[in-house]
This record gives C-alpha cells, sequence and structure tokens, in this order.
C-alpha cells in the first residue's frame, strides 16, 4: 500500500519527503516545485479537481494536458479531471481531453458508471480511483461495493481515504494529514519548531512504509 503525500505546499515540505511517494496536484502547483521532483520516491500527478470543488479554481484541460505530460516518463499515473460536484457527464469529456488519464468514481455518481469507467481504464491500461464527497465518515459500505465491481488486477487508488487503507483492493492512497499533523504536534510540544515537528510525522510515514516493505517480503518469501 503506497500512501502518496498529497502536495507539498513549502520547500521546508518538499524536502522533507525525499524518497517518499508523492502527489503532486496541478491545482497547487508552482514552478519551484519541479526541482524537488527527482527527489521523491514515486510520483502521482493530480489535475486538482478536489481545489476545483473548494476553491472554485478552473482548470484549463489544454494546459493540464501540456503539464501532464511533461511528467509522463517519471510519474506512475495521472489522475484525470473528474467533476466531483456530480456531473459524470462531464468527467468522461475531460478524460478524453488528456488521453492518458486514469478515471475516478465518486459516489456522487450513477454506479452503472462502474464498468464504463473500468472499460476506460483496461483501454489505457492504466489506474482506476475512487472518491468520496466530504464528509468521508462512515463509508467503508460504499468503497467495498465498489471494489466488488472493479477486476483484482486493476490498481486501484482512494483519494483521501488512508483512513479506509484496511479494506482489500486499494492497492494506495494520499493523505493530506501530513501537512495539518506536525502543527497539531506543536500545540502539545511548544518547544519544538514546525520543522522539527514536520520531521517527526515523516518519520513515523517513513517506518510504516519500511515496515509494509518487509512485511511484503516476508509474504513473498513464505507465500
Amino acid at each position: 500500500m503506497d500512501v502518496y503525500l498529497a502536495s507539498p505546499r513549502s520547500q521546508l515540505q518538499a524536502d522533507k519527503v525525499k524518497g517518499m511517494p508523492v502527489l503532486m496536484s496541478y491545482g497547487c502547483y508552482s514552478n519551484w516545485m519541479d526541482r524537488y521532483v527527482p527527489s521523491y520516491g514515486k510520483l502521482l500527478i493530480d489535475s486538482g479537481a478536489y481545489s476545483v470543488l473548494n476553491s472554485g479554481t478552473k482548470i484549463d484541460l489544454g494546459e493540464f494536458r501540456e503539464w501532464s505530460e511533461r511528467f509522463m516518463p517519471i510519474a506512475e499515473a495521472v489522475a484525470g479531471l473528474d467533476d466531483i460536484s456530480g456531473d459524470w457527464k462531464q468527467g468522461l469529456k475531460n478524460y478524453e481531453a488528456v488521453p492518458w488519464s486514469f478515471p475516478t468514481w465518486h459516489d456522487t455518481d450513477p454506479i452503472e458508471l462502474i464498468p464504463d469507467l473500468v472499460a476506460l481504464a483496461r483501454e489505457r491500461k492504466t489506474w482506476i480511483a475512487i472518491g468520496l464527497k466530504p464528509p468521508r465518515q462512515g463509508k467503508e459500505g460504499i468503497i467495498r461495493d465498489f471494489m466488488e465491481r472493479v477486476p483484482e488486477d486493476l490498481h486501484v487508488h482512494g483519494w483521501a481515504l488512508r483512513s479506509y487503507a484496511h479494506i482489500p483492493g486499494l492497492n494506495s492512497v494520499d493523505s493530506t494529514g501530513w501537512l495539518r499533523e506536525p502543527m497539531t504536534l506543536m500545540t502539545l510540544y511548544p518547544f519544538l519548531t514546525y520543522g522539527e515537528c514536520l520531521e517527526i510525522i515523516i518519520k513515523r510515514y517513513q517506518r510504516q512504509r519500511k515496515a509494509e516493505i518487509i512485511l511484503k517480503k516476508e509474504k513473498d518469501l513464505w507465500g
């Protein structure tokens, strides 16, 4: 299970996540981010659909296509500009504009749409994702129902679904919590700086990732 750390917002944050899976979003992209990309362990490209929902940011599909194409040789996958508000027909049009992007099914979309998105992911040899419109708590049944409708060999990403990472079939999730957790830690330990608290949080993610890699190797070894 890969946990992608969502879009570092400062150079300090970007410097601390060396070697980690990182999600870089077009919705909050700045030119300075480019210099840190080679230091990331894995890179997932996001269109910024959530930014559109929250802030009214407008995403130019032509510009996103050109921008995302730059990272194709090194990115694990590129997320299409889905419509979180529930306009799934617009989401399908957006996917057509960026032919290497992967689709997302949201709990605001009709369940009947899933086979079409599976077929699209297969055709493009890419991922499929699931997203939940906030609040996300108490929706495990929705995720499990989605997973039953998706073939096991497709990589499934869960947008901001770290709390559901235990559900079988989810291959990766992303986390925005790591951006807020240092601030919470500072209220408990006011003698620590933000940078020191950030380092503690990142070490926790690193150790969790290392433990999962060791467990996977043991499983592969012993069956």
